[in-house]
């Protein structure tokens, strides 16, 4: 194992360690979320993951559909009749009749169709399930933006809270100065406006909140609850090129565009057979019971009542012209796979942009962060300074109202940034393709794997192999209460230092 190795696994290590502690803090922290455990509960019911499993299971179908077609058939039928007005010169014409019959039809040879069609099915099924783990890490990569996004609109709500109680307290000292002679009418009017206006950044912050906390809700399925600071993300890369490389050998989008491309590859296999002969074996038989009905116009002398018959042959069919409809069928399956070549490469440029701009902003933002953690350490000094000088008449209380909003501007900013980088460092996990289930150590039961549906039902054959009624799986949202613009108690899970 190299040392680049050792570093992820003791990443890995770390991640899912503070993850199991906050999953066994659970019970004693009056329910508290950790992102692992809202990370659980989006992939159990979340409704656009569930749903697309579903539709993978659909998909899994085409696979035993397509089978089908090289199958034996067997049909009967039965029909009962009753003559009810006989002609006047049909001297022996039934009154009633029973007919019975049934065929077998063997497929012997398909000109490729069969097989095509399976192998395009097949591929499909690969892609089908390529996009469900894409379709995961679009969730977790949500439920981490939305888990983000609830600490930092906290985190902004109390600051915001503060800094509406520091100009209360200034509003109050600035209004006994006044009185007492020692400022002006104006500096109470600036710290009246300034209140005011704090004052209506907190009911805006409040009002983020309560977005964000709705939008929490609708991805994991039940509110936010003291949701814990997050942990550190494991096998982060050290450059763009190394999760460009990743990216390209493991990122679902990537692998799906593959197996389309594979799957039209067989469709033009498919449409050329349709040129083909097709050479099929038949047994039938047949059984009629005219149930007494049937008499020989003649008295006295009987007729048979029951007749049956079989038969067995070979039939071929061979297309001879079609107004050019196979080529175009031909032609227009390659036109398809050229498609599909070019949507591949589509694909891969998407992947790779969006793996580099990821870690463009994740590293940008770990900048943002360094330096505006100097700039809320300088404007904290700068407003301890202010403060000071305005007890001596060297500073205006406008002074010290700018370098309070200073001060307050710089730390929203911070928690801005350290919610952008970890969302931005998240979704170059999953452009890499490892911000998947099985990447991210999920607890709390098995996790699910489309292959054991579709090697469920590739190969079964009785038509009366059905599954279940459906049912819900995603729990509703309709039980939840509203969010609201509370806080927490203490320090916030983002807090600007």
């Amino acid at each position: 194992m190299t040392d680049t190795d050792k570093k992820q696994s003791l990443r890995r290590a770390h991640w899912l360690a503070g993850l199991a502690a906050g999953a066994l803090l659970l019970p004693m922290a009056a329910q508290a979320e950790t992102l692992q455990g809202a990370l659980a509960k989006a992939y159990e019911n979340n409704p656009t993951l569930t749903g697309a499993r579903a539709g993978q299971r659909a998909n899994d179908e085409n696979v035993p559909i397509e089978k089908s077609y090289g199958l034996p058939d067997i049909g009967t039928q039965a029909s009962y009749e009753e003559n009810l007005i006989i002609p006047g010169n049909s001297f022996n014409a039934p009154g009633r009749s029973l007919t019975m019959g049934g065929q077998l039809t063997v497929p012997l040879y398909q000109g490729g169709a069969v097989r095509n069609a399976v192998r395009a099915a097949k591929f499909r099924v690969e892609a089908g399930q390529a996009d469900l783990r894409a379709t995961e890490a679009s969730i977790f990569s949500q439920v981490v933006g939305a888990y983000m996004d609830v600490i930092r609109d906290q985190a902004i709500v109390q600051l915001n809270q503060k800094n509406v109680a520091v100009l209360r307290t200034n509003l109050q000292a600035t209004s006994d100065r006044f009185e007492i002679g020692d400022l002006t009418r104006t500096d109470v009017a600036q710290s009246e406006a300034r209140l005011a206006l704090a004052e209506g950044d907190l009911r805006t912050a409040e009002a983020n909140l309560i977005a964000s906390r709705e939008g929490y809700i609708r991805l994991v399925g039940e509110a936010p609850v003291d949701l814990q600071a997050p942990p550190q993300l494991p096998n982060l890369p050290g450059t763009a090129e190394d999760a460009v490389t990743v990216a390209l050998g493991n990122n679902p989008d990537i692998e799906s565009a593959n197996e389309q491309v594979n799957a039209s590859k067989a469709d033009i296999g498919t449409a050329k057979s349709s040129r083909a002969p097709k050479v099929s074996a038949i047994l039938s038989g047949g059984y009629n019971n005219f149930l007494g009905s049937l008499n020989s116009g003649v008295p006295g002398v009987g007729v048979l009542q029951e007749t049956s018959n079989a038969a067995a042959g070979v039939q071929v069919t061979l297309p001879i012209f079609t107004g050019g409809r196979r080529s175009a069928q031909v032609r227009q399956a390659q036109s398809r796979s050229s498609q599909a070549i070019e949507q591949y490469i589509e694909v891969e440029r998407g992947v790779i942009a969006q793996t580099r701009g990821a870690y463009a902003a994740w590293q940008a933002n770990e900048r943002i962060i360094a330096a505006t953690r100097q700039a809320v350490s300088a404007n904290a000094l700068s407003l301890e300074g202010v403060r000071a000088e305005n007890s001596v008449g060297t500073r205006s209380i406008l002074d010290i109202l700018n370098a309070e909003q200073e001060y307050l501007n710089t730390q929203v900013q911070l928690v801005s940034a350290q919610r952008n980088s970890y969302v931005a460092a998240f979704s170059v996990l999953a452009a890499m393709g490892k911000a998947e289930a099985r990447d991210l150590g999920l607890e709390g039961g098995a996790l699910y794997d489309p292959e054991v549906n579709y090697r469920r039902v590739k190969g079964e054959l009785w038509d009366w192999a059905d599954d279940p009624a459906p049912q819900q799986v995603a729990n509703d949202t309709r039980a939840v209460p509203a969010a609201n613009a509370g806080v927490p108690e203490g320090p916030p899970a983002l807090a600007p230092q």
